[in-house]
């Protein structure tokens, strides 16, 4: 597999604070790679590393298959990027703005421009005030002014953070269209487990720094187990009823519902198993695993034994 990105073991530390600790990235040609993690886990510090905004402590980077640090003109012109909330004047309109980022990049093709705007949906609103736009429009807008120039590599930094459902749902229809229609890959960042389900091809999980891993959809989805969650009147006794009649069993406990994996013909079994040993069951579903579950279990969300 051709890679657009990688690292490896890269650390920023901030005096004894080590906020990125020994990350190894692949970021796939043509994909879109979403780095999912807590606020505060370490996401954009390394975006910010990767746009050699700041430095790393150690680590090598790798871009479009070369160190970072050769020709960094010419590398960093085929990237583009958005970092938090995106700047622009209030009191100029939204082609207005990207006309004058055109005009500090040497770059003066209105057409440039308007290519950019159709990309994210927002041609229709060239008149219009950027301090009239919506939080969506706004966000959709700082994407246009990162696709511009038609970079090879697109990294975003939780571009859908504060959208209502129909803004993020917009974003995502463009940056997947950006991708799987006109090639562009993208690494972008988010806390929202529901979206990099939805919009990823690649899923690198970070939790206080580091990444615990890193995995395609298809694969996470192939490996997703399927459970029975039984509601209990006391889990604990519940885990011990288990490990009592069963040899190694794979569980999870959250509050007074146990998931029990692997098991999905002993329902009525480990039901009866309960109820015999003096456990009220309120409940009894057989579930498949998502991204959310797997995600807890990585970063300690749940207890997993």
């Amino acid at each position: 597999m051709e890679y657009i990105m990688e690292t490896d073991n890269l650390v920023k530390r901030y005096g004894a604070a080590t906020v990125v600790d020994h990350v190894t990235l692949h970021v796939p040609k043509g994909k879109i790679y979403g780095l999912l993690g807590q606020n505060g886990a370490g996401k954009t510090t390394i975006m910010s590393i990767l746009l050699n905004l700041t430095a790393p402590t150690q680590g090598n980077i790798r871009l479009f298959g070369k160190d970072y640090r050769t020709f960094q003109k010419e590398t960093y012109s085929r990237i583009g990027s958005m970092i938090e909330t995106p700047g622009f004047y209030h009191n100029l309109t939204g082609w207005e703005n990207l006309e004058i980022l055109a005009r500090l990049r040497g770059r003066k093709q209105k057409t440039e421009i308007k290519k950019a705007l159709q990309k994210v949906g927002l041609e229709q609103e060239t008149e219009k005030y950027f301090g009239n736009y919506s939080l969506g429009m706004k966000q959709r807008l700082g994407i246009a002014a990162a696709i511009m120039h038609d970079p090879e590599l697109l990294i975003l930094d939780e571009p859908i953070n504060g959208l209502d459902p129909v803004g993020i749902a917009a974003i995502r229809n463009y940056l997947d269209q950006l991708c799987h229609q006109y090639g562009t890959t993208i690494l972008i960042s988010s806390h929202i487990l529901s979206e990099m389900e939805q919009l990823a091809d690649v899923i690198g999980v970070i939790s206080e720094g580091k990444l615990l891993k890193e995995v395609t959809k298809e694969k996470l989805q192939d490996g997703a187990h399927g459970y029975l969650e039984f509601e209990v009147s006391n889990a604990e006794k519940a885990e011990n009823i288990l490990k009592q009649y069963y040899q190694n069993p794979e569980y999870r406990i959250s509050g007074q519902t146990i998931r029990i994996y692997d098991m999905l013909q002993n329902s009525g079994e480990i039901n009866t198993i309960f109820v015999k040993n003096g456990l009220t069951v309120t409940k009894i579903n057989h579930k498949e695993e998502t991204l959310e579950d797997i995600f807890l279990a990585l970063i300690g969300g749940n207890n997993i034994a």
